[in-house]
């Protein structure tokens, strides 16, 4: 299995493994290819960031495999900075694409990584190098990343061979690197990638503060089964906390719950997540989907961790501002506002509405937090078919 070489460069880059780290899933190791999220962390000394002597990066090593979009998705959702992975011989593929669009509906900051340059000649190298940056910069041209910053680098070389161009992307990460902002109040919301029991200490539920503080002693909820559990032990990188806030990545120790109930999703402060059946969604299809979105047709729709089947109705209005009270033209399909109406269509013959909704009912009631990016994907269309399987995001109305 070729692969570009992403958690060759989470290990290159980190010097603190954490959570599923480095392919530690031994079918990962039997396969060639990272099936889970990975966690790992770096520090680096802090020279332009105010009130701060080092930064702390973490790594989310995200899979890079078509067949594990669901995944990728999920991990996306947490991220301040997306590195993207190209490698030098194979450029930009269809998972690569996808990543791409992900993105630039998760995050504002890019880096693209250009790894596996030593399988180059030496003597041809630098010239590879600027043509794949050329065929990058056109790929980017469109996005929102257009100025992003291109790396060349081998994350590992070989057995004996330090890896090249490491210190130039960590100087790049540096100089690209902000503090995010971060509020510690609101009710806790909690994104678990991991749960796991330890003998004799109880279930370890691993993943990222979303909103507000979590403290010990306090009591959470696990939203998608509705039960309480007090929270005993918080770790931040294998050290003993006693509280965390928005952004930072813990592990939370819960006592008297089966970690089988849970592989991830959302724990919170108790009654703080709704479950639901249905959703409404601001309509913003992504350009590179080429089909039609249809009323009644059926999407996967990933939230965070979770992925539910479901049906969809279009429908949409001029008004500047959403609201429940008001008229809504009912609408066969998804139109673009600068569309005029077709007569094979099926529309009323009027022009596009320049607001554009879509009622998601799903096929099996889920957890969902206030104001969450939902994605609509095709995720049951062939992977070898170079085409976008993601369709259309909105925020959670």
């Amino acid at each position: 299995m070729w692969t570009v070489g992403k958690t060759s460069l989470a290990k290159a880059l980190s010097t603190i493994s954490s959570t599923a780290a480095f392919d530690k899933n031994p079918q990962s190791k039997e396969r060639g290819i990272t099936l889970d999220l990975g966690f790992s962390s770096f520090s680096v000394p802090n020279h332009h960031l105010n009130d701060y002597d080092s930064l702390q990066f973490t790594l989310v090593d995200c899979p890079g495999h078509a067949s594990l979009i669901r995944t990728i998705i999920g991990g996306a959702q947490i991220l301040d900075l997306m590195m993207l992975v190209v490698d030098i011989q194979k450029g930009i593929q269809t998972q690569t694409a996808e990543c791409l669009v992900i993105g630039e509906i998760t995050c504002d900051t890019l880096i693209v990584v250009l790894n596996k340059i030593d399988t180059i000649a030496s003597e041809k190298r630098s010239s590879s190098i600027d043509k794949m940056t050329k065929r990058l910069r056109l790929t980017l041209q469109n996005t929102k990343f257009k100025d992003a910053s291109i790396v060349p680098v081998s994350a590992f070389p070989g057995e004996n061979e330090p890896p090249l161009g490491i210190s130039d992307l960590i100087e790049t990460l540096k100089k690209v690197s902000f503090i995010p902002k971060r509020d510690p109040t609101g009710s806790f919301l909690f994104s678990v990638d991991h749960c796991f029991s330890i003998r004799g200490q109880g279930t370890v539920m691993t993943g990222t503060v979303l909103q507000g503080t979590v403290r010990l002693n306090d009591n959470v909820e696990i939203s998608t089964i509705k039960e309480s559990r007090k929270v005993k032990g918080i770790q931040m990188f294998k050290k003993p906390v006693e509280k965390a806030s928005q952004g930072d990545r813990i592990g939370i120790c819960v006592t008297q719950f089966d970690a089988k109930l849970l592989e991830r999703g959302i724990v919170s402060t108790p009654k703080t997540v709704p479950i639901v059946y249905a959703v409404i969604l601001q309509l913003n299809k992504i350009a590179y989907y080429k089909s039609d979105i249809c009323t009644k047709s059926k999407f996967h729709f990933c939230l965070g961790h979770e992925t539910v089947l479901g049906r969809i109705t279009v429908f949409g209005n001029d008004k500047e501002e959403f609201s429940l009270d008001d008229e809504f033209r009912f609408m066969e399909k998804y139109r673009s506002p600068t569309d005029e109406a077709s007569e094979n269509d099926n529309s009323d013959g009027l022009p596009a509405p320049s607001k554009q909704y879509v009622l998601c009912e799903f096929e099996r009631p889920i957890s969902i937090v206030p104001g969450s990016q939902v994605l609509g994907t095709k995720l049951d269309t062939d992977i070898h078919a170079n085409m976008c399987r993601l369709a259309f995001h909105g925020k959670k109305l």
